[in-house]
């Protein structure tokens, strides 16, 4: 994301969504509502990752509610994984009990024969958790390099010193989202004198790209597959010098998150199959939501967790900009969600960029601490607990997700 002055101004406006009344309908990942379907799901939709207050856990898995739109008013006899489906308000209902992990659910008209399919997740371990995601990253590695003989540890560096408190005080994990360079330095000259350490922290320090530099905005608005490839690779390499591949994650928040379709599967093949930005809509601020359309975000501002089948691409919307909300405000902002929609948000991105740390930058935030405080204060008080996505999803689900569909 850009960090000029005027655009942070922009963005300190309310990020809590008016999600309108539009319905979004998908099908097989699509985003859309197929005319031609004799069925549309609306809860729950394909690519969708459930919750325990989706439905009623038991030790048997958790049992939804799956409702259906009729597309006319033909006479049809709908089963949902094989039991029967009662009209009800103008929808078909039907039970469907849910394993851990990926689930099908079909659903047959046995007049006709005709059936859809759709896939959604319960995975009972990913919900209420919360990362810490720092945009920008780059100073911090400028200034280890410059101090590579006097320091004795990265945490001497006083960024990283203040991750590190909240990690001993919290247990926050915590991910960066780095430039490859900035004025006077790039990552082909970041130390590795501190390898060892890098990997002895690996468990809540984790990089991945963000872009190749601050400016120009936007730098991917118009790329394609191989200018987000070339970039990745440059990024991903240095990473792997410095720190270690045990410190790359597989999601990141690209720079500004407004992309052709291509660049989001460039990320995906190089291995970022989690990409998590805004998805702002129904608003005056920038879409931020990679190449998604309007309907894919509203929903996405719902669940705040969504997998595109289609693309093998998980999307995660950032819950709050740190830098955009003063700290009187930073817990009406997260508290707002459960009161538009009526849940909790399954998973929590506390988004932050780094510049706003140091009293050199232009729009120095003397609060910067307090405000990162209170956000990961109001997540432990509201039942949230630290935790890194890639973690949470199950390794076969992401195996699943990251097998290219390009060779």
């Amino acid at each position: 994301m850009a960090t000029s002055v005027d655009r942070r101004a922009f963005l300190r406006k309310s990020l809590i969504l008016s999600l309108g009344s539009t319905l979004f309908m998908s099908t097989q990942g699509q985003g859309l509502p197929d005319p031609n379907n004799f069925v549309n799901f609306v809860f729950p939709l394909d690519g969708d990752f459930l919750i325990s207050s989706d439905g009623i856990e038991s030790i048997k898995g958790l049992q939804v509610s799956v409702k259906l739109l009729p597309r006319d008013q033909d006479p049809i006899d709908l089963y949902v994984n094989e039991q029967n489906a009662a009209l009800k308000n103008g929808l078909y209902e039907a039970k469907a009990l849910l394993a851990e992990g990926k689930n099908v659910i079909t659903v047959l008209d046995k007049k006709t024969g005709r059936h859809l399919a759709i896939t959604v997740f319960w995975l009972k371990e990913f919900q209420y958790y919360y990362r810490l995601s720092i945009d920008d990253c780059i100073y911090c590695m400028k200034d280890i390099t410059a101090n590579r003989l006097t320091y004795k540890s990265v945490f001497e560096n006083p960024f990283f010193g203040f991750l590190k408190d909240l990690h001993l005080k919290y247990g926050t994990k915590v991910h960066l989202n780095l430039f490859y360079e900035t004025e006077g330095f790039n990552l082909s000259q970041m130390t590795d004198a501190f390898k060892d350490e890098w990997l002895s922290n690996s468990d809540w320090i984790k990089f991945s790209i963000h872009a190749r530099s601050e400016f120009p905005d936007n730098p991917y608005l118009r790329a394609d597959y191989f200018k987000i490839r070339k970039d990745c690779d440059l990024i991903n390499r240095e990473i792997c010098r410095f720190a270690g591949p045990e410190l790359l994650n597989g999601a990141t928040t690209l720079h500004w998150g407004e992309v052709p379709i291509d660049v989001s599967r460039g990320l995906r093949d190089s291995g970022y199959v989690i990409q998590i930005c805004d998805q702002n809509v129904d608003n005056d601020l920038p879409p931020c939501s990679y190449y998604l359309n309007a309907d894919q975000r509203r929903h996405i501002n719902k669940r705040f967790v969504w997998c595109d089948h289609a693309e093998k691409i998980v999307f995660i919307k950032s819950a709050i900009i740190i830098n955009t909300e003063s700290p009187d405000h930073i817990e009406t902002c997260l508290a707002g969600y459960k009161v538009s929609n009526g849940i909790k948000p399954m998973y929590l991105d506390l988004l932050n960029h780094e510049q706003y740390f140091y009293p050199f930058y232009r729009a120095y935030q003397r609060d910067y601490k307090e405000r990162v405080v209170k956000c990961i204060e109001w997540a432990h008080a509201n039942g949230y607990r630290p935790g890194l996505e890639t973690d949470l999803l199950t390794r076969p689900i992401l195996e699943d997700l990251t097998t290219s569909k390009r060779s």
